[in-house]
């Protein structure tokens, strides 16, 4: 391994998704695009540095796969900064849905289903998916029609809230089925 010289102690590594800034720039040609934004044609990179510094400014490659690449003389921490706000923003507007899940049995009663509901239609307001399962244990197996009806009831009770995104099925010794947010909400 060679040893380390004075420039390479100097040098930060480059981050991997940051764009190449001033003399991280290798290549001997580039196009320039001005802090206006104007095509200014294409340059020797040493003048089109000498361009950026004279104006205060750092050039960016901002089209590195271009033939020649593109760059621009912009502010380089302005730039990040503005990036890292986009992002901020992207990730502020973007909505999580989770999926939440309702446990019932096949002998579950009706004021505990009325429970049940009123639970589902909370999640479904906040814009939540809803996991139903149908528990059969013992010899409940046997009768898996009444944990369908189950199924369905739910179904019917928040059918102005939510579609069936995947209908009562069987998993082993349960019963699944999925309900998400209708998109006609009142």
């Amino acid at each position: 391994m060679p040893p380390i010289t004075r420039r390479d102690q100097n040098q930060t590594p480059p981050e991997r998704n940051e764009p190449r800034v001033n003399e991280r720039i290798r290549v001997p040609r580039v196009r320039v695009i001005d802090d206006a934004g104007e095509n200014l044609g294409e340059f020797a990179t040493d003048e089109a540095m000498a361009m950026a510094r004279e104006k205060g400014l750092d050039l960016v490659e901002v089209a590195p796969m271009a033939r020649p690449p593109v760059c621009k003389i912009t502010d380089f921490g302005k730039l990040k900064y503005e990036k890292k706000k986009r992002e901020a923003q992207a990730r502020k507007n973007q909505s999580i849905v989770e999926l939440k899940e309702i446990k019932v049995r096949p002998k579950t009663d009706d004021h505990d289903m009325d429970v049940k509901v009123k639970q589902i239609r909370q999640f479904l307001d906040d814009g939540d998916k809803v996991k139903i399962t149908v528990r059969f244990r013992g010899r409940e197996i046997a009768h898996r029609d009444i944990g369908e009806e189950q199924c369905k009831r739910l179904a019917v009770m928040v059918q102005d809230v939510a579609v069936v995104e995947q209908p009562a099925r069987m998993d082993g010794r349960q019963m699944v089925m999925m309900l998400a947010p209708s998109k006609k909400k009142v």
